[in-house]
């Protein structure tokens, strides 16, 4: 990854999101030296705490780099908020945190499909130009987050079509 080019760093919270993430990542469309996804911090607090203690120095030494915070919302409408309270005011703009509603495991449930095969779904969707599965009830509540990656992360991310 060349960190003086625009990048995207993917820290999940679990094993469950990784897979998601890595599903992502190994879409046809998406340029793998853009985006790496870390190992599993075990928690949404502990997202966040890796988050602050080794990715925000990342974030201030390279101005390319961008945050994905894949975390289960467990439900909790106040969980985006919160998190978003932790983050830089100077940083915020380059963080995004995204999730299931509830968690990955309802979501492969739901949609009978692997958790990678549902990361490549994802990204079809951003590629695509598609809202299909990130209209899915356990996703429609990422919409304001993912509208905000539309313009920042997309142009660098994926290969023209």
């Amino acid at each position: 990854m060349n960190r003086h080019k625009r990048y995207v760093i993917v820290l999940p919270e679990d094993r469950a999101d990784e897979q998601i993430a890595n599903g992502f990542s190994n879409h046809l469309n998406v340029i793998a030296d853009a985006i790496k996804v870390e190992r599993p911090a075990g928690g949404w607090t502990k997202v966040l705490a890796k988050f602050s203690e080794a990715l925000v120095p990342e974030m201030q030494k390279f101005s390319k780099c961008l945050i994905v915070l894949l975390i289960d919302f467990d439900q909790n409408k106040n969980r985006l908020r919160y998190m978003q309270s932790q983050i830089p005011e100077d940083l915020k703009e380059r963080v995004f945190i995204l999730g299931s509603w509830s968690n990955p495991e309802s979501l492969k449930k739901d949609m009978k499909k692997s958790f990678e095969d549902i990361g490549e779904s994802l990204a079809n969707d951003c590629s695509d130009n598609t809202n299909q599965l990130w209209g899915h009830d356990l996703l429609k509540h990422n919409k304001g987050e993912i509208d905000r990656m539309v313009s920042s992360v997309k142009p660098f991310l994926f290969k023209l079509q």
